[in-house]
């Protein structure tokens, strides 16, 4: 075959992504769940999840990286609520594909539960959605929007512009 590039080759000229797996909670009056990051002045409040390890899958990072930041433990079975997309930015130099599961409604009891990982969150805060608004950059409060409406229609949401490009430079208004 001419004119193909050798696998690695081709590989090594793709864009770059990292991959994430989150959950999306709410408490009985389906009001969202937020962890407050204490690393990230661009983006404070945050879903539990995180970044992929190698050879790890998006639920499986969901599962992993929900009980090291809350002390949840979640069984599954996965139900995707969001894929997300964000271009690489001045902050942060590869693309972001993430996958946002949700985690059901939980209770008050589970919520003050939380044991929360101190190197990473501080604080768990659960408000109305337009609540969150003034507290996050745009493209935060878009996909907390399309989160809260995935779970309401039980479609599942495509988000689709969750860019890196000028993270925290304007909040929601």
């Amino acid at each position: 075959m001419t004119g193909f590039l050798p696998p690695e080759e081709y590989a090594a000229s793709l864009p770059k992504a990292t991959v994430f797996g989150a959950f999306f909670f709410t408490d009985t009056d389906d009001r969202p769940v937020q962890l407050h990051a204490v690393y990230s002045a661009e983006h404070p409040w945050q879903l539990p999840g995180g970044t992929a390890e190698d050879g790890e899958r998006p639920w499986q990072t969901a599962v992993r990286e929900t009980a090291e930041e809350t002390g949840l433990l979640i069984p599954g079975p996965p139900r995707l609520l969001a894929a997300v997309f964000g271009l690489p930015g001045a902050s942060w130099p590869l693309a972001t594909a993430g996958f946002v599961f949700d985690g059901g409604r939980l209770t008050d009891r589970q919520i003050a539960g939380f044991t929360l990982a101190p190197e990473e969150h501080d604080e768990v805060r659960v408000l109305p959605l337009e609540e969150w608004r003034a507290l996050m950059p745009v493209q935060d409060f878009a996909r907390l929007t399309a989160l809260s409406e995935a779970r309401r229609t039980g479609t599942a949401a495509y988000v689709g512009d969750w860019d890196r490009e000028g993270d925290g430079e304007e909040k929601a208004r």
